[in-house]
């Protein structure tokens, strides 16, 4: 952070260490916010983990810039998100990214407008109401960055006055709302890490990984890949076991497939130019696909097994067996203390078994994490959003797979109103 007054510069530098801030932040504090109420099941881990995914992204990154950093941050936030507090969380960073596209550097003034994008893109997040305490607070915080602006600032007292604010909503909606808690949270943690002030087991100003305390989320759990990479190799004589084995090092999800036209490869990564530079040694590569799953996206059917298939979560082998019965296809590791991630929705999806999909929730803790996986693959992807089993018993009976996607999930909406 250079200058001072309305001539302060803020560099990738000092967003780094904002992040990280705020990261060290939820690792003191998570335990606290998962005793308390509101934001569903374990909201302290379920932000930790999101958190872990949107830090990662920061290793060993070679851009300086601080709207591509914001940007990667996003990126992993987005896909690496769990539980509600995660996606509101992700939303923040995806509207702080939106406000520093395109800057190198960026002056108080415009982090402080970013902010305020943040703010507006994590109360979008949130369709239901009555308005949660997360919100409430929200909007204060964004009145008190947006008077703090406007008197040309520096960041530090934008985020001092952002807090100030918030902690007056914090005293009426009380200090046990969790919601609530994560915002104001990640606020300190923000201008600690700017500040330097602030001192994490796992993560260094370099982000470096140092030895985990037992019982803490490894962050190295949480990388997300957020590039789908498809190509086809034409004439190539490399043995496709071996093949699969080396994309394994840049992925853990790679499909390798011998075709009459070539080997068609579809793998996730975050460095995407990595498995190019490794590919074109395999052959002359055709078909070229680079999308960045974090942004909306078009799913792509390639050859699938089925027209549409049923996708669910099971928090334990035995359920995956009972689902299994029941008729999903395709099955995502998670519980109510554990949801899983969008990424792993995404990931799932992208499996290639079906052309289109029912995404199927048995718990509200799963429905934000399903909106935002719907948001990003589009109208090929249809949600049920059930209450609990028994409710997604009785709407995956109905599943006729010679009906469309929209259409099997129009006839099991029709069917939860009788369910109770």
């Amino acid at each position: 952070m250079t200058g001072n007054n309305n001539r302060e510069v803020i560099t990738g530098s000092d967003f780094k260490r904002m992040v990280s801030g705020a990261y060290s932040e939820f690792l003191l504090e998570y335990e606290k916010i998962n005793r308390m109420n509101g934001a569903g099941s374990l909201p302290g881990t379920h932000v930790l983990h999101t958190m872990g995914a949107a830090v990662m992204t920061l290793r060993d990154v070679k851009d300086d810039s601080i709207g591509g950093l914001a940007r990667r941050v996003a990126s992993g936030a987005i896909l690496g998100a769990r539980g509600s507090a995660g996606i509101v969380l992700a939303q923040l960073f995806n509207g702080i990214s939106r406000g520093l596209s395109g800057k190198y550097n960026a002056t108080s003034s415009e982090f402080g407008k970013a902010f305020q994008y943040g703010i507006l893109y994590a109360q979008r997040s949130i369709p239901e109401k009555p308005e949660r305490p997360i919100i409430t607070l929200a909007k204060a915080v964004a009145k008190g960055a947006y008077q703090a602006v406007r008197a040309n600032k520096p960041i530090s007292e934008i985020l001092t006055a952002a807090i100030a604010a918030g902690e007056v909503v914090l005293e009426k909606v009380g200090h046990k709302d969790a919601g609530a808690s994560i915002m104001f949270f990640f606020l300190a943690g923000c201008l600690k890490g700017l500040d330097g002030n602030f001192v994490s087991p796992a993560v260094s100003l370099s982000l470096g990984l140092e030895s985990q305390q037992p019982g803490l989320p490894d962050p190295r759990q949480d990388l997300v890949r957020p590039f789908c990479v498809r190509f086809t190799i034409k004439n190539t004589k490399v043995d496709i076991a071996e093949l699969e084995k080396q994309l394994k090092e840049y992925s853990s999800f790679a499909l390798v497939e011998k075709r009459s036209h070539g080997v068609d490869v579809h793998i996730h990564s975050d460095h995407p130019g990595l498995v190019l530079e490794s590919a074109v040694g395999w052959g002359p590569l055709k078909n070229l696909h680079i999308t960045n799953m974090s942004e909306p996206h078009v799913l792509e059917p390639h050859d699938a097994i089925m027209k549409v298939a049923l996708l669910a979560v099971a928090e334990n082998k035995v359920q995956a067996r009972e689902l299994q019965e029941q008729g999903i296809h395709v099955l995502v590791t998670g519980s109510e203390n554990a949801s899983p991630s969008v990424s792993e929705l995404i990931n799932a999806a992208h499996s290639d078994i079906a052309s289109s999909y029912v995404m199927v929730a048995w718990s509200k803790d799963f429905w934000l994490a399903f909106r935002q996986a719907r948001r990003l693959l589009g109208d090929r992807v249809e949600l049920v959003l059930c209450d609990d089993k028994v409710q997604q018993a009785a709407a995956v009976k109905l599943f006729d797979p010679a009906k469309s996607a929209k259409e099997n999930a129009e006839v099991m909406l029709k069917q939860l109103t009788k369910v109770e």
